[in-house]
This record gives structure tokens, C-alpha cells and sequence, in this order.
């Protein structure tokens, strides 16, 4: 016999008499027998009540067989109706039981009070178990419902989950080439120009590398640590233009450890180098400024530089790919936004919840 057939494997049994299947068991037994109990006028209430025990638990005991076996049914067979059936016929064996093996003398079908107590007996049995059994079964029903939405639930959860994951590497791997052949062009010019700073420059952006570029693959930093990449990236450009870049850096000790995407301070101070400074004939200085106030974190990253330029929307392709990656993130939770300065220059500003990371 195939093991899945055997209804008396341990976890079958467990299931099969699990203590809510037994209480509902004695307390229907209890509720017949003292409602059956002023018919047996020489049985005590509690003997009564303990033969209907007896009758509800072999019910139970056929009903919970059934529910497992066989494995397979015929498809015009239902596994519901061969439950109640089973319980109807358990019942009835019960009490054959209890009149013809446990108290067999005189035989019931010979005694008129017996026989009416055989009786009484089987038609409060057939009255309430089958009763009890459906309602039972459509419990059973209502909570594999209930599992199997929320098992659908967590699996769509979960997949959605990896979708975002997905995603965020996805443009985070848009945003990685992007920094480093920007950083890398920057490099070879000063090679072409024999400037006496690109061997300093060149040691400067492998130092940065072996600092950034493993986290560029992680899906959470905080702002502490953007800002780390924020000053090595900054110190960088400076030692390329010396003369064309000054730049600050200060920050709420509160704000460091919240959570930031990776990379999201970092793109928006390349944007200010690369689309404000690096076009200005006179350089410019960066400002980057991070604040906590009433549940959110803003900071803002300020260039004089040549502002933006017009006709344009001032949005390239590093951030663009920001505003996914805060939309991934914090839904419509996070805010980004440019604006022009007077007389010159341009000021990002990036509102998020402050979450702790």
C-alpha cells in the first residue's frame, strides 16, 4: 500500500484529532445526551452522556478517515457527501456497538426498552452528526479560502518584491557606467595634456572605486554613507580643476543614518559638475546641504555654475534614472525638484521620509 494512502500517518492523526475537532466533538455529545437523557429512566445523566461521547467520537473517527481516503475518487463521487455518509454509517455502527458488545444482555431487539433506546440513539445521532459534519466541512472550505488567498498574497508579495529588486539593479547598472566613463574621459584628458596631476588624480579615483563601487550593487545605504562618496567624488573633481571647483559639504547628525537609495546624493552632485560647472569658463562652487524637519529629510544640492539652460528641462540621464529610483523606493513619498538661481546656477532638492535605514 502506497504510504499516502494510510489515513493513520502521524500528521493525519493530528489533523484527524485535533483538539478543536474534539471539542466540538464531546461538547455535541454532552448537548444530545442530556437532551436524550429523560428517556433513559434507568441510566444515570452521565452514562448517557458518555455513550453519546462514544457515538461522537467514532463519527469523528470516520470523518476524518474520509477526508484523506481514498487518495482518488471517481469524478462523480464527492468527498463532502462520502464524509457525511461516512458519519451517518459511524453512527450507526456506535450504537450497534454500545448495544451489542458492550452491554450485550437481554438483546435489544428482544427488550422494548432497549429497542427504544437503540433508537432514540440512532435518530438523535443521524439527527445531529451529519448536521455537524457539513457545518464543519464548510468551515474547512471558508478557511482553505482564507489560507490560499493570503498564501496568493505573500507569493505576489513576494514576486513584486523581486520585480523592485530587479528593477533597482537594473538602474543602478544604467548609473554605474555612466559615473565611471564620465570619470574615466576626465582622466584620459589630463593624460593627453601631460598635467602633471593625473598620476595624483588617477591614485584619487582608484581609492573611490574600491570604496564605491561595491555599493553601487546594493539595493539600501544611508545618507551617511552617500555623503562618504559624496566628499571622495568632490575631492576628485577638485584635484582635476583645482582652480574652477570649490565646494561644502554639512549635514545634520541626525540625517546619517536614514535610509537613501545608493547613489541618489552622488548623481545629483555629478549632475551640478558635469551640466554647471564643468561648462562655466569660471568654475563655480557646490553646496550640499541635508536637514531633518517634521519626518522628512531634505537635502539640497546648490551649484553656481551656468544654470540651466533654456529651452531645456535640465534632466539627464542620471536623473532620470533617479526619479525611478525614488518612485521604486518611496512611491509618490519622494519629491525631486530643480529650480534656477539668481544670477547664476541651479539647486536640486530631494525630499524623502526620513526612515531610519
Amino acid at each position: 500500500m502506497n504510504a499516502t494512502s494510510l489515513p493513520a500517518a502521524p500528521g493525519a492523526l493530528r489533523r484527524m484529532f485535533g483538539w478543536r475537532r474534539v471539542l466540538v466533538a464531546l461538547i455535541a455529545s454532552t448537548v444530545v445526551g442530556l437532551i436524550l437523557s429523560p428517556t433513559f429512566t434507568t441510566l444515570s445523566t452521565a452514562r448517557v452522556i458518555g455513550r453519546e461521547m462514544f457515538v461522537g467520537l467514532i463519527a469523528l473517527l470516520a470523518f476524518g478517515i474520509f477526508e484523506r481516503w481514498p487518495a482518488r475518487l471517481p469524478g462523480w463521487v464527492a468527498r463532502w457527501a462520502l464524509q457525511v455518509l461516512a458519519v451517518a454509517c459511524a453512527v450507526v455502527v456506535a450504537v450497534l456497538i454500545l448495544y451489542m458488545v458492550v452491554n450485550p444482555d437481554p438483546p435489544f431487539w428482544q427488550d422494548e426498552r432497549r429497542r427504544n433506546g437503540f433508537i432514540h440513539m440512532i435518530l438523535a445521532g443521524l439527527l445531529f452528526a451529519p448536521w455537524i459534519a457539513v457545518a464543519a466541512l464548510f468551515r474547512q472550505r471558508d478557511e482553505a479560502i482564507r489560507s490560499q488567498a493570503l498564501a496568493f498574497g505573500l507569493e505576489r508579495s513576494e514576486l513584486e518584491r523581486r520585480a523592485l529588486d530587479a528593477r533597482l539593479r537594473l538602474l543602478q547598472a544604467q548609473v554605474e557606467p555612466h559615473f565611471l566613463f564620465n570619470t574615466l574621459a576626465n582622466v584620459r584628458e589630463l593624460v593627453d595634456s601631460g598635467s602633471p596631476q593625473a598620476s595624483s588624480v588617477l591614485d584619487s579615483l582608484i581609492a573611490y572605486l574600491r570604496a564605491a563601487v561595491p555599493r553601487l550593487h546594493e539595493t539600501t545605504a544611508t545618507l551617511g554613507q552617500e555623503l562618504e562618496l559624496v566628499r571622495a567624488y568632490l575631492e576628485l573633481m577638485h584635484m582635476r580643476m583645482p582652480d574652477r571647483l570649490q565646494f561644502d559639504v554639512q549635514a545634520d547628525e541626525a540625517a546619517l543614518a536614514l535610509r537613501c537609495p545608493p547613489t541618489t546624493l552622488l548623481t545629483l552632485v555629478e549632475n551640478a559638475v558635469r551640466h554647471g560647472i564643468d561648462p562655466s569658463e569660471e568654475g563655480g562652487r557646490i553646496d550640499i546641504r541635508v536637514r531633518v524637519q517634521g519626518g522628512r529629510c531634505v537635502a539640497e544640492v546648490s551649484d553656481t555654475g551656468v544654470g540651466l539652460r533654456q529651452g531645456g528641462a535640465g534632466l539627464g540621464t542620471g536623473l532620470k534614472s533617479l526619479r525611478e529610483r525614488l518612485e521604486l523606493v518611496f512611491g509618490g513619498d519622494a519629491k525631486l525638484s530643480l529650480a534656477a538661481l539668481a544670477p547664476r546656477g541651479a539647486r536640486a532638492e530631494l525630499d524623502i521620509p526620513a526612515v531610519p535605514a
